[in-house]
């Protein structure tokens, strides 16, 4: 409960609430607060504002009453007159909580601020065009004709209030004495005040509308007030209807009044029982998930304490180790070891700093985190609805806003108990001057991020970090895969990058990859093993980077023509060494009987010639009534048989047999064109302008064909 007493605090006066009520903001502020703080708008301001903020302020001047501003004799009686700000350039002063307020320009003695006006019993009027600043998140709220009475009491944060004062007080006190409370002597029901002689004389003389009140014992005064029934919450704009439904539009309890001619009648409400149970069941929700933080919050506070021990262990070792080492030289040692010795204890007062600094931190968030649930537990006991739910939604949002300060990387030590400092002992005489801490220590293993590694086609993409506690220095990273087929490791990359895309390899092929770091002292460890998937299926289109000039692509580059009447080269942007793979080539368009060639070749291929006319293709071109082979611009196994538009050109190459197959609407050409293939192979297509193909990649294999072993898809990286 102690833990809770900041909850209910102002944070203007840090005093315990009285009277609070809800700004739109969903802060709370007393009443009595939020007069004293009040800010008239000097450009509309008032002959009775100018006399409140003068210096000769009279209680009369304010008989002049609004009638926002009339309490009822069931209200407490008792109020606040503090002056009122004439211009915002007032400096901001600091209350008892810490939280900015802007006080009044007149100041007033302590006993007045809650005195009523004489013979009325009412509080002072709120001058027009005044506006309210709240003290915590400092919005500011310009207030309208009805002034603070605008803004709804917050009666279940006065009952948690009055039960804690009750529950902390042996005697009860009273509740109008500025300093040391004397014991009170009476409570009238209907103000449900408790009085000291002096104050009930001055604040409540038996005269005027309060000679009707009932003054009782403070012990009977306390069971009456527990006893009491619920009150029957009214509304704000219409005092004379009950509160009974909850606008879901405006997040506020409404009168059936305000559903027929107020700005209600249009939104959607539900009834005001029903929506009771549902935020008391959310608020339940999100306090059992931050309860979980709190626990956790606990736990890492053990941690930080017990690391603080570990530290000043480690410290106290490694001082008495480096004193050892330095007794040990000769008398000129004497001198480097003081120096030596501040370096350590700088470490040690830092690292302990640092934690100690973490665990401050972290116990004002665990007891803020704590005095919250507690107050919305006490929250949840109220049985008032419209009540709880002026507030359940502040109090959802202020606990899943508490949950997320817990969220990740809260709870993790921000320093290592350890030190990664290592004397070297063993230089030479002549360079003792020169003698400072090495590190000695080889870099720990680093740590793959998983949720950034990925595959993609034929390539893979890692990422690693060092662990989070490691302060020892790295100058590089090693990053190793295999063969894709369970064959040795080798290197893929060296650097000092964290973040690698190895492309260029094996399709339908799993790889192990691994990482190291390095520093001068050695190579470190390992990290885990990662294990990853290429893709299945060989899907690629035609590379517009290796393309020749003239050549045009379109359709997302799977659509390729030429602006010349000569033939032009363009190649796929993947690779294969590895697999079987068959692809396809749809004739879109075929004027003037040319005759395009289609196969693979070397990356480094001519692209202004036929495909075919050097030694780096293998391919067969073909016109409307036969095709040919053709490697280094030799010409074999003409064969019968041409295209036309629509027709297709399929392509097989199989690495498990080494040879080149070609085929025209689904039919073999010819025999096979070329064996004894090794090596990395691009699919390639020669064309000139009187041609337009489209490219299907990631075919399956044709039905007739037996490939003469299973082996998975790929390229050597």
């Amino acid at each position: 409960m102690d833990e809770m007493e900041e909850e209910l605090k102002c944070p203007v006066c840090g005093s315990f609430f009285r009277e609070p009520i809800i700004l739109p903001c969903s802060h709370n502020i007393c009443l009595a607060c939020a007069r004293n703080i009040l800010v008239q708008t000097p450009d509309a301001e008032s002959p009775q504002s100018s006399r409140a903020s003068g210096s000769g302020v009279s209680d009369y001047d304010y008989l002049d009453l609004d009638k926002m501003s009339l309490y009822s004799e069931a209200d407490s009686g008792y109020g606040s007159y503090g002056g009122f700000v004439s211009a915002p350039t007032t400096p901001c002063q600091k209350s008892p909580n810490g939280v900015r307020v802007f006080p009044p320009t007149v100041p007033h003695p302590p006993q007045a601020q809650h005195h009523l006006l004489p013979h009325t019993g009412v509080l002072p009027p709120v001058p027009r065009n005044s506006c309210l600043t709240c003290p915590q998140c400092h919005r500011s709220l310009t207030l309208d004709d009805r002034g603070l009475r605008g803004f709804p009491k917050n009666r279940v944060l006065e009952g948690v209030v009055d039960r804690y004062q009750q529950s902390k007080a042996a005697a009860l006190k009273c509740q109008l004495c500025e300093k040391s409370p004397r014991e009170a002597t009476v409570m009238c029901e209907q103000c449900d005040v408790f009085y000291c002689d002096p104050c009930r004389l001055r604040c409540h003389p038996p005269r005027g509308p309060l000679a009707k009140h009932r003054l009782v014992p403070p012990a009977q005064g306390r069971i009456s007030r527990r006893a009491s029934p619920r009150k029957i919450s009214t509304c704000t704009e219409h005092e004379l209807e009950n509160l009974s439904m909850y606008c879901v539009q405006c997040k506020t309890p409404v009168c059936y009044q305000c559903l027929e001619d107020g700005k209600h009648s249009t939104h959607e409400v539900k009834a005001l029982g029903a929506m009771w149970k549902l935020h008391k069941g959310q608020l339940s929700q999100a306090l059992n998930v931050l309860s979980d933080r709190a626990t956790e919050a606990k736990e890492f506070l053990v941690q930080l304490r017990n690391m603080v021990q570990h530290i000043q262990e480690n410290g106290v070792e490694f001082e008495a180790c480096l004193v050892a080492q330095c007794d040990a030289l000769i008398e000129a040692l004497n001198r480097r070891k003081a120096q030596l010795l501040s370096r350590v204890t700088k470490e040690h007062e830092h690292k302990l700093s640092v934690v100690r600094d973490q665990i401050s931190h972290c116990t004002v968030k665990l007891r803020q985190t704590t005095g919250l649930m507690e107050y919305c537990l006490e929250v949840i006991k109220e049985n008032d609805p419209s009540g709880f739910l002026q507030i359940s939604d502040a109090l959802i949002r202020r606990v899943h806003m508490t949950e997320n300060q817990w969220g990740k990387g809260s709870l993790t030590p921000r320093m290592s108990s350890d030190f990664d400092l290592t004397l070297d002992s063993g230089p030479l005489l002549q360079t003792i001057h020169q003698l400072d801490f090495v590190q000695m220590k080889v870099p720990a293993a680093p740590i793959l991020q998983l949720e950034e590694c990925c595959t993609q086609t034929n390539s893979a993409t890692l990422s690693w970090k060092q662990p989070p506690l490691s302060t020892i220095a790295v100058e590089g990273y090693i990053l190793e895969l295999d063969d894709g087929t369970g064959g040795q490791f080798r290197e893929v990359y060296v650097g000092i990058e964290m973040i690698c895309t190895v492309d260029g390899l094996h399709f339908n092929s799993t790889y192990k990859s691994r990482v190291k770091a390095f520093n001068s002292s050695g190579v470190g460890q390992y990290s885990k093993t990662l294990v990853m998937q290429t893709s299945e299926i060989a899907w690629f289109t035609f590379d517009p980077v290796s393309a020749h000039p003239d050549i045009i692509l379109s359709n997302d580059n799977l659509t390729v023509t030429c602006n010349s009447y000569d033939d032009r080269v363009v190649m796929g942007n993947t690779g294969f060494s590895r697999g079987v793979h068959y692809w396809e080539m749809t004739i879109d368009r075929y004027d003037n009987h040319p005759d395009p060639a289609f196969g693979i070749a070397r990356a480094d291929v001519m692209k202004d010639v036929m495909l075919g006319k050097d030694d780096k293709a293998w391919a067969m071109y073909v016109d409307n009534n036969r095709s040919w082979f053709m490697h280094n611009n030799s010409h074999t196994n003409r064969t019968d048989g041409g295209i036309s538009k629509g027709a297709t050109v399929g392509v097989l190459l199989d690495f498990s047999r080494g040879i080149l197959l070609f085929l025209i609407n689904d039919e073999q050409q010819g025999p096979v064109a070329f064996n004894t293939l090794e090596g990395m192979y691009y699919p390639a297509i020669s064309l000139n302008r009187n041609v337009q193909v489209t490219l299907h990649s990631g075919l399956p294999i044709p039905d007739f064909y037996t490939p003469g072993e299973s082996e998975a898809a790929g390229s050597v990286c």
